[in-house]
């Protein structure tokens, strides 16, 4: 088999970036071709070495600054540039919310093609630092080394990593000094884990191989203060396992609930293996307006607690429940819109493809004193039919919050012959959200848009859409 030509890619000089692109990239343009460059910000001139080239776009990576932009902030995490999270930490905040704001704008028209309302601005996350619940780190025998530390020459060490996954890239993890995304005890926690291992001898997993004691860390912050720890584990080493835990016991007596898993598998979802509470409480406690929301190791809860609290708000504004209303919260999780929204509403039926969420779901209505909600477990295209809606009653709301892949077209066809005077579109994704809405159309009007900010300086946007019934 002859081996494939290596690509000569040409290098840009003074490439202008004009404008920032999905995925937290910004582009240019050369000869009227379209040129990705992450890393840079509108304004910045560079010499662009092209890594990637298509028939209509090409990739490449900054050899230079020509000139840097004014719009330029210095970044605050030491790992940016590297770990590939928070791509945004040289843009200014303002400038990150007008851009997903442009970003809904431009998937909702492009992609839905349907008459749309003024989009208001959107709504900026008071936390731009510390502000997620909830991060995985993962452990590595051996630890990224960087373009620079290469560049550098020299021995270099190879030792174990705690950290994050590289993009793309399933086998490497970039050791983590220091994380800005999670408040403390998180960076202490996983600090001390690591050099606990490191102490005494712990093997770090090497995912290729499927070797080495230590796979994964959780840490989960509550905004009540309460903290979940989980630690999964390549092997049953019963006297290694007890070992760490005990000094996560002891090091930290603030950490609410302490769990472990084996996982033997190759892959590192645990989501259906046992978590065992090695001490404390099997849960955490979320608080929002007055409720409370018990989160568990498998628990699904938005990672930020406190822009949760204000999308919620204005899903419920969206929803505008009057108290006499039947109310369907469909994708419902473990129920948190619904039991948010359930004092508004007569009668709120919820429904989502994890039996253990919907548990949580019952759980968190019973802990509220909430009687007026059901919830039911299973694939949402067999759960809701017409049969289901004669059963539970014609809703006069439904709230829709869909995983990324956004609704099954079967599910559009069962709330369209529902008919529920108003509709609420929670997405994590506006270009899937735009292809229902264009489904939506024909019997629904779109009357209000506000996009929200979960994740600074990521290019990730929620957009909650109010669709009234035509006349």
């Amino acid at each position: 088999m002859a081996r494939r030509k290596k690509q000569n890619y040409p290098l840009i000089e003074a490439l202008e970036i004009t404008t920032l692109a999905a995925e937290g990239k910004a582009m240019g343009r050369y000869n009227e071709q379209v040129v990705f460059v992450p890393m840079t910000v509108p304004g910045d001139v560079v010499d662009v070495q092209i890594r990637n080239k298509r028939r209509r776009f090409m990739e490449g990576v900054v050899v230079n600054y020509v000139k840097r932009s004014p719009l330029r902030e210095e970044p605050f995490c030491p790992h940016f540039g590297v770990c590939g999270g928070c791509k945004w930490q040289n843009l200014p905040y303002s400038e990150q919310l007008r851009f997903k704001t442009e970003q809904v704008r431009d998937q909702l028209t492009r992609i839905g093609k349907v008459a749309l309302p003024e989009i208001k601005p959107c709504l900026g996350s008071a936390k731009q630092q510390f502000y997620r619940n909830k991060l995985e780190f993962t452990f590595a025998d051996k630890r990224w080394l960087t373009y620079e530390e290469i560049a550098a020459g020299g021995d270099i060490e190879r030792e174990p990593a705690l950290g994050f996954h590289i993009p793309n890239c399933f086998d490497k993890v970039l050791d983590i000094d220091e994380c800005f995304l999670q408040a403390e005890p998180s960076n202490a926690i996983r600090t001390a884990v690591k050099q606990f291992c490191l102490d005494n001898g712990y093997s770090f997993h090497n995912c290729r191989e499927h070797q080495g004691l230590m796979r994964n860390i959780i840490i989960r912050t509550a905004s009540t203060g309460e903290i979940m720890v989980i630690v999964v584990f390549n092997e049953d080493a019963r006297e290694k396992i007890v070992a760490l835990m005990d000094m996560l016991s002891e090091r930290f007596p603030e950490i609410t609930s302490l769990f472990y898993v084996v996982n033997t598998k190759w892959n590192d979802s645990v989501g259906d293996l046992e978590h065992i509470c090695y001490r404390g409480k099997d849960h955490i406690i979320e608080q929002m307006e007055g409720l409370q929301f018990k989160v568990g190791p498998k628990s699904f809860y938005q990672t930020n607690s406190a822009q949760a609290y204000e999308l919620y708000k204005v899903a419920r504004e969206f929803a505008d429940l009057q108290g006499a209303e039947v109310l369907y919260d469909l994708y419902t999780g473990t129920g948190t819109i619904a039991n948010f929204c359930a004092r508004q509403a007569a009668k709120v039926v919820g429904v989502e493809y994890v039996p253990e969420a919907i548990e949580d779901a019952k759980v968190n209505s019973a802990i509220n004193s909430i009687a007026n909600t059901s919830f039911y477990a299973g694939d949402m295209k067999d759960v809701l039919s017409d049969e289901f809606v004669e059963q539970n009653g014609k809703p006069d709301v439904i709230i829709l919050d869909p995983p990324r892949a956004g609704v099954d077209e079967r599910v559009l066809e069962v709330i369209m012959r529902a008919a529920p005077e108003r509709i609420v579109y929670v997405s994590c994704n506006p270009a899937t959200q735009a292809r229902d809405l264009a489904i939506l159309d024909s019997m629904y009007e779109v009357v209000a848009v506000q996009p929200v900010d979960m994740f600074p300086h990521t290019h990730h946007v929620e957009n909650v859409v109010k669709l009234v019934r035509r006349a």
